[in-house]
């Protein structure tokens, strides 16, 4: 099945798989000729906007059953890449086990492009709102590249993406979300867990609450032990056309801080100096650094206040 240049980039030709090896051999035979699809979500915008030129060859993935659904294991919560937004809005695994996904897909686009556009696609779209919270998560992704299947964490590829080192060709299966160990219930005869005052929070700040890119995308995890210290910081930060990251270095200097204002304080501090964010036409780098540090410094002092008071 094959049209002429002109005609492709106004008429691809669409071909389904119904396996993901099949999509991945299409890829490959097609190469840049060919973009993967599913919700189109975004590949629809950058068409509009001319920022993609658009190709011969689209690869429909709708039928290829393997890349939906959820399923949750022992150790972890493997989401299909085709599950929509709206699907893990409202999914219950993760409302119970990793909120502040389910939060972050309610606040990304309008609920008619939630209803279309996919984890998977908001993944590989790099600076994707869901991006933060994947990262406090510790999320890792399957891959499928034809000869063999690949697993990485999603920090690591993200690297790659933003050098443009990643192969083309795979296509993203799953993404798991590992489950907390200490979660766990303690068993008979062997010595209860220790307690901790969990906090977890996901912020988008945008130019209005409607249908808008973020000009600040956060999320934070952590606990406060029976000591009164912060433990198992995860902190990460993009944003409009930023490559989202965890802000390693303030996760490291705050384990283990004693939780008060002055952990606070540093933490404001280490998120301007780490955080490096792309300026837009909207918003200056400066504006966007000085709004993640307030915002992340605000919901620690709030998990700080409520540990004294309990």
């Amino acid at each position: 099945m094959s049209m002429n240049g002109e005609r492709a980039a106004a008429y691809p030709a669409v071909w389904r798989p119904t396996v993901a090896q099949e999509a991945v051999r299409l890829k490959k035979r097609f190469g840049r000729e060919a973009d993967y699809v599913s919700g189109g979500t975004l590949l629809r915008t950058q068409w509009e906007a001319g920022l993609k030129r658009m190709p011969a060859h689209l690869i429909d993935l709708s039928g290829v059953a393997s890349l939906s659904g959820f399923e949750l294991s022992g150790d972890c919560l493997a989401i299909g890449s085709l599950m929509t937004l709206t699907a893990c809005r409202h999914s219950p695994e993760l409302a119970a086990n990793f909120p502040l996904l389910a939060q972050a897909a309610r606040s990304i686009a309008a609920p008619s492009v939630r209803n279309a556009a996919t984890i998977g696609g908001n993944v590989m779209s790099v600076v994707g709102d869901a991006l933060p919270a994947l990262l406090a998560y510790e999320a890792e992704l399957d891959w499928d590249k034809g000869e063999a299947r690949q697993s990485g964490t999603l920090a690591d590829w993200l690297t790659k993406a933003e050098s443009g080192t990643t192969d083309e060709s795979a296509l993203l299966l799953r993404i798991r979300l590992p489950l907390r160990t200490d979660a766990k219930p303690a068993l008979c005869g062997l010595p209860a867990q220790p307690t901790y005052r969990r906090f977890a929070c996901y912020e988008k700040i945008g130019r209005r609450e409607a249908f808008t890119p973020s000009v600040v995308t956060v999320a934070l995890i952590g606990r406060i032990g029976e000591e009164g210290r912060l433990r198992g910081l995860r902190l990460a930060a993009g944003g409009g056309r930023t490559v989202p990251k965890r802000l390693s270095r303030a996760e490291t200097e705050l384990e283990g801080a004693v939780a008060d204002d002055r952990a606070v304080a540093r933490l404001h501090e280490l998120v301007m100096e780490e955080y490096e964010p792309e300026p837009d036409a909207f918003a200056s780098a400066s504006y966007r650094k000085r709004t993640a540090a307030n915002v992340v410094s605000a919901q620690l002092w709030e998990a700080v206040r409520g540990y004294e008071e309990s």
